[in-house]
């Protein structure tokens, strides 16, 4: 039985076009799919450009695994030739830049909505529970971020020093840790509220302060440290 086709992006209506809704609502509501369709442009044998774009987020596990994905190994990826390996290497070089711009320019962590905004529209699809450690400096500028664990997460597993290895290394004066939730329900379970105790103690002995652990869900995020867990 044959599937029906999907509609290509040109059939689609207005408000869902990427490059459209970018236009009409801006570029922090799209989704990292939608953000990475717009730089292909096009897609390849009835597959939309949204559709390569899912396909590459899925196959590389999102942004990260992207963007240390050899040129070779995207050049190979059905509908990547030289042009568009080289606007999507291009294109997520220029993110990782962001990471290590002036301090004048580097994002400024605030609150827990600012990083959930970073991170939500990356993690939220993710099908493993990430663990994502975002290292800081005194003023709280965004010094870059690195995926440490993925797979379920629990205390017994996870080696603080791992967690902590490369914030010592940046001379980092704070962290924030996060993790998603596959099943999209942000509620933490009492395995979170211990992993964050143990990250607690341990930044306090390195003289690096664990700011917050967020969990990140489908549309909703959790601060423990608003919520008073594992932070007491």
């Amino acid at each position: 039985m044959n599937q029906p086709m999907r509609p290509t992006m040109k059939e689609l209506p207005l408000e869902e076009r990427p490059r459209e809704r970018l236009v009409l609502v801006g570029e922090a509501a799209l989704s990292n799919a939608e953000l990475l369709a717009i730089i292909l442009r096009t897609g390849v044998g009835g597959e939309s450009a949204l559709d390569m774009a899912r396909r590459l987020l899925s196959t590389y596990d999102g942004l990260t695994g992207l963007a240390r994905a050899s040129f070779a190994e995207l050049r190979a990826e059905r509908g990547l030739g030289d042009a568009k390996t080289a606007q999507l290497k291009a294109a997520l070089e220029l993110g990782r830049r962001m990471l290590f711009a002036t301090p004048e320019d580097r994002l400024v962590v605030r609150s827990p909505s600012d990083v959930a905004q970073l991170l939500m529209a990356e993690m939220a699809h993710l099908e493993q529970e990430n663990f994502r450690v975002l290292y800081l400096d005194t003023r709280n500028h965004l010094l870059g971020s690195e995926t440490v664990y993925v797979g379920t997460l629990n205390a017994s597993h996870i080696r603080v020093a791992e967690v902590f290895r490369d914030a010592v290394k940046r001379g980092c004066a704070a962290v924030i840790v996060a993790h998603n939730h596959p099943s999209g329900d942000p509620s933490p379970s009492p395995e979170d509220v211990e992993v964050t105790r143990q990250l607690v103690a341990a930044g306090q002995l390195l003289n690096i302060d664990l700011l917050d652990h967020l969990i990140i869900g489908q549309q909703r995020f959790v601060s423990l440290r608003e919520r008073g867990l594992g932070f007491e």
